[in-house]
This record gives C-alpha cells, sequence and structure tokens, in this order.
C-alpha cells in the first residue's frame, strides 16, 4: 500500500480496511472473489467497525455505572415478575417506538436498577442515545441552572436524549424551584421520548418528597398516561445475591 492511499484511507477514517488491506487482498486471490464479493465484504466490515465503535462512543456518554445486562437478571428469584412481558418488551423495543415511559416500583435492592440499565443499555446498542442519571443527580443539576442562568440548556439536553434513565426517584426532597423544573423537563419529553423510571416509593409517597400536591398529581398524570409500570413491591432484594454475581459487559450490535 502506497502512502498517499493510507493517507487518503486514514482522511476517510476506513481504520478496518487500512488495518487488514492485506489481508483482504490475500483472500480475494486465495477465494477468487468477484469484485462485486470483495467490495461487499469490505463495506461489510467497515460498516460492522462503525457501528461498534459508534454503539461503545454512546455508551459512554450515556454515563452508566454498572453494565447490567438482561442476561444476568436472576427472574428465577423473583417469582412474581411477568418475565414474558418484560423480555418481550425489552426485545421488540416497542416502548422505543412508541415515545413510552417504563416505571419500576419496587422495594430497595430488588433489581429496578439492573432491569432499567438494562434497557437503557439495548436501547443504546440498537442505534439509539441515551442518559443514565440519578434523581438526585439530576435535581441539584437544575438546581445549579437556575444560579448560572443555563436552565434552557440543561432542559434542552436532557430533553434530547432518545432515552433518559431517571433512578432512585424518591431519595432526597427538593425544593418548589427543582420540582418545577423537574416537571417541565417531562413535560417536554412527554410522548416524545422514552423516559426509564426506577423509585422506591408508591406514587401515593410522591408527595411527601416533592411536596406539591398539584404538580404532584400532575407529574404522575404525565408519566402513567403513556407508560408501562411494573410493580415490583412484592419482590425479595437481591442485592447480597448481585453482589458475588459477575456481570456480562454489553457487546456493541
Amino acid at each position: 500500500m502506497t502512502e498517499d492511499l493510507m493517507a487518503k484511507l486514514k482522511y476517510l477514517r476506513l481504520g478496518g480496511l487500512l488495518a487488514h488491506w492485506d489481508e483482504y487482498l490475500k483472500a480475494a486471490a486465495k477465494q477468487r472473489l468477484s469484485h462485486g464479493r470483495m467490495l461487499t465484504r469490505i463495506i461489510n466490515e467497515e460498516y460492522r467497525v462503525k457501528r461498534g465503535n459508534a454503539c461503545r462512543f454512546r455508551l459512554k456518554r450515556a454515563r452508566i455505572p454498572e453494565p447490567f445486562v438482561i442476561e444476568t437478571y436472576p427472574f428465577e428469584r423473583q417469582r412474581k415478575l411477568n418475565k414474558k412481558m418484560i423480555m418481550a418488551l425489552y426485545d421488540s423495543l416497542d416502548y422505543m417506538n412508541a415515545r413510552q415511559n417504563i416505571i419500576w416500583l419496587g422495594v430497595t435492592g430488588c433489581g429496578k436498577t439492573g432491569l432499567a440499565t438494562s434497557f437503557l443499555t439495548h436501547a443504546i446498542g440498537q442505534g439509539h442515545t441515551g442518559r443514565y442519571v440519578l434523581f438526585a443527580d439530576l435535581i441539584n443539576e437544575l438546581y445549579q441552572s437556575v444560579v448560572d442562568h443555563s436552565e434552557r440548556k440543561v432542559l434542552k439536553r436532557y430533553q434530547s436524549y432518545d432515552c433518559l434513565l431517571i433512578d432512585e426517584i424518591g431519595y432526597v426532597e427538593v425544593e418548589p424551584i427543582q420540582v418545577g423544573l423537574f416537571f417541565t423537563l417531562m413535560q417536554k419529553r412527554h410522548k416524545n421520548k422514552p423516559t426509564l423510571i426506577t423509585s422506591n416509593l408508591g406514587f401515593d409517597d410522591w408527595g411527601g418528597f416533592l411536596k406539591n400536591a398539584h404538580l404532584t398529581s400532575a407529574l404522575i398524570d404525565r408519566l402513567t398516561e403513556n407508560s408501562h409500570l411494573i410493580n415490583m413491591k412484592g419482590c425479595i432484594s437481591l442485592r447480597a445475591k448481585l453482589a458475588s454475581t459477575p456481570l456480562v459487559k454489553p457487546t456493541a450490535s
């Protein structure tokens, strides 16, 4: 390969072709591949490499703290969960196409975050953008945006994600201005982009930390209008078990 051709391949960001140039030529000669078959093989390989790199980049930007995938979830220990329904929702990605929320409610340690994270990871693997954020961190960021007058920018960013996972709603109390901004975010995503939510509190208890009965009622109304609700209140804690279970890292598809 000439230096000129190498420079052009680098400029076009055809890393796979650059790395396997000699290999492709030998394969073409050995297998007597037609020009069409050879080009098809090269294009498919470049597509695979670029898709994998793009997926890894989206996963990095999503800031997922632990790479849970649904294959590691111990459904056999959570007898009250409808595994068939959950897997059908996961495999089909219907909630993404229909722009529906998924809300997991249940006791601490029952695996809500693991399931929600696996849904987010799967959506990202299928080409969607996504973001994981703890409710407490989101609320703090929204509050800070008021201080530096960047509310519109922050809301626009969280509104833009194809799939947003807000984890552990209910662990912190919030101020009125934070409730208002959170409501605005949920309103902007309503029926436009799916939001995944986990909470250790039932909806009846949300008023306790949101401290605004009117906005709490309006928020729950919007969240549940176009949502799948997965009730895990009767499930057991898996925390000790999951701590000793190795996680399978997601693979790019």
